[in-house]
């Protein structure tokens, strides 16, 4: 029996030293993994930036401005010594000048070449009324440019200068692609101080600021004055935004800029480049959100798409879709919000059929549409909101849903300022306190029609209401004008 207990005794042991030597080839081969990562990884970004750095360019614009008449700044306006520096200044301009003499004006900013033959792409406020555009390159190199074309709408400017030997440039890159938290390099010349790199990561995407095709990306990468109109790059070296503005309260760099993407700025420039000019698809409709409220006051399953408010003449019209009409696919997209819808209209081609499917009362149809296009569009100019009337008098009044109502006059109209076959529901009072009320509702506001349906008198809207109760719906849809401009609102419906 005893030496079968020794040798189980030294099974034992063989296995516990198997276990640890096991172990220790673990530990070895996460050290060499460990020390191979750190060899793979760039110790620097001074290899990309030198890569790069010579399509950066230096933009400096030179504008010729007329003299001022004053003493520029010198004193305050109204100093009792306003009249000696403006004496001095005359003598020292010539008094027989009839007008100060005009002088130039200098702004600095920053851009790239995207091809070897010299196209240059910038901000188009950075060039904006310049006569003068100067492009310095980083080898010291200095040409002129220029403008082949601009759109503000993007803020986008493309530029040409003429030189003797192929350029270096850098390509644009898919920004779709780009993910929150990858690293990016910005490039420039922030408060011309010359070439400059900067090291962030993507903080956001999809960033809307004020224009109608906003698709910003925004970075914490350090963005200033001067840095307009510089590249983004990724660290593929692609150019995947046009850095364009920051967030600041003192106006330096609190690691909040914004940089347009590039999948935005490559159509622009093709465009720009082809036509000197940008070419927009147009559906002509206005539009709103399909907000919850609204999605349940309509019946809808889901708070999509996009609610026609109002359709002048253009191609929506001429195709047949309707105020009211909720658009939830364009071109076999889905829609999801005005925004998408815009973005998506703008970047199809002027004159393509599409077809938008569109729900009205309660079915889907999908209609053709051939696109206008959009800088080519008649752009009436927003009607000048006045200030509306306190009360409203009317031969009948009624209240509902914390509003005071009455019907149109030929009075009511010349007075709101409405078009004289324009029939409604003049408002009158609201109740302040009321969803009405904390909704933007005021007195003066029209409502031409309820449950999408027009409305004459304040029997119909009493017999929307019914219908809305009747169908099962909580809330009634309410189109109402002011100073022309239509907007869908949903009110939930009181109880009897």
């Amino acid at each position: 029996m005893q030496p079968k207990a020794v040798a189980k005794t030294q099974t034992i042991t063989l296995s516990i030293a198997m276990r640890a030597a096991l172990v220790g080839l673990m530990a070895l081969t996460l050290v060499i993994l460990q020390a191979i990562g750190a060899q793979a990884k760039p110790e620097s970004l001074a290899p990309l930036a030198e890569k790069i750095s010579p399509s950066v360019v230096n933009i400096t614009t030179s504008t010729l401005v007329e003299g001022r008449t004053g003493p520029r700044g010198i004193v305050p306006e109204g100093s009792p010594f306003e009249d000696f520096f403006k004496e001095f200044q005359d003598r020292n301009r010539g008094e027989d000048e009839d007008s100060p003499a005009p002088r130039r004006s200098s702004a600095l900013g920053s851009g790239f070449v995207i091809s070897e033959d010299g196209y240059v792409v910038t901000n188009n406020h950075v060039i904006e009324g310049a006569d003068e555009i100067t492009i310095e390159f980083f080898s010291g190199e200095e040409l002129v440019a220029k403008v082949i074309g601009t759109d503000p709408n993007t803020d986008i400017a493309l530029l040409k200068v003429e030189a003797s030997n192929p350029l270096p440039y850098v390509s644009f890159g898919n920004s779709d692609a780009s993910r929150v938290g990858d690293w990016v390099i910005a490039m420039g010349n922030p408060l011309g101080q010359g070439f400059s790199v900067s090291a962030g990561i993507v903080s956001a995407r999809n960033r809307a600021l004020s224009g109608t095709y906003d698709d910003y990306i925004q970075t914490d990468a350090a963005i200033n004055r001067g840095n307009s109109g510089g590249p983004l790059f990724n660290m593929d070296g692609d150019v995947i935004g046009v850095n364009t503005a920051i967030l600041s309260p003192n106006g330096g760099s609190i690691g909040i800029g914004f940089s347009m993407a590039a999948n935005v700025v490559t159509r622009v420039v093709d465009q720009l480049k082809e036509f000197g000019e940008t070419r927009r698809g147009w559906l002509g409709v206005r539009i709103q959100d399909v907000t919850q409220d609204v999605a349940d006051a309509m019946g809808l399953a889901n708070a999509t798409g996009a609610l026609i408010t109002d359709v002048p003449d253009g191609p929506a019209k001429d195709a047949g879709l309707e105020t009211g009409d909720v658009i939830l696919s364009f071109d076999g997209v889905d829609v999801a919000d005005t925004r998408g819808l815009v973005r998506q209209v703008g970047n199809s081609p002027v004159g393509a059929t599409v077809r938008v499917t569109v729900l009205r009362e309660g079915k889907s149809q999908t209609i053709a549409v051939v696109l206008g296009r959009r800088e080519s569009a008649n752009s009436e100019a927003d009607p000048a909101v006045e200030e509306t009337p306190e009360t409203v008098e009317g031969p009948e009044v009624s209240s509902l849903m914390g509003l005071t109502i009455t019907p149109l006059t030929d009075d009511m109209r010349e007075e709101l300022g409405a078009a004289a076959d324009m029939q409604g529901l003049a408002v009158t009072n609201v109740e302040e306190g009321s969803e009405a009320f904390e909704k933007g509702l005021r007195a003066g506001d029209i409502i031409t029609e309820a449950g999408q349906q027009k409305i004459t008198s304040i029997d119909d809207l009493n017999g929307r209401v019914d219908a809305a109760r009747e169908a099962g719906r909580k809330s009634l849809l309410l189109l109402v004008r002011r100073a022309g401009d239509p907007r869908f609102v949903a009110l939930t419906l009181e109880e009897k």
